[in-house]
């Protein structure tokens, strides 16, 4: 963009300033991501994913929980 002239760095400007307005009022201006929303449905891998994220998710769980109940009644008490 250094070697173009100004006269031409602001056509190029005012043409991209006019297409971003012409998509803002046309709609095209949606999120992002909005287009990716159920994208994965029905994906036989990600369904795999998930649930592999879910065993996870409860070993954590569970391991949290065992620390938990194994401090003493009267150390939980005194904070």
């Amino acid at each position: 963009m250094a070697d173009l002239s100004l006269e031409q760095r602001v056509a190029l400007l005012e043409q991209t300033v006019a297409q971003m307005q012409a998509d803002q009022t046309n709609g095209k201006a949606e999120k992002p991501w909005l287009r990716n929303m159920g994208m994965f449905s029905g994906d036989e891998v990600m369904k795999e994913i998930f649930d592999e994220a879910l065993k996870i998710r409860e070993k954590d769980r569970e391991k949290a929980r065992r620390r938990y109940a194994k401090k003493p009644a009267s150390r939980r008490a005194k904070k």
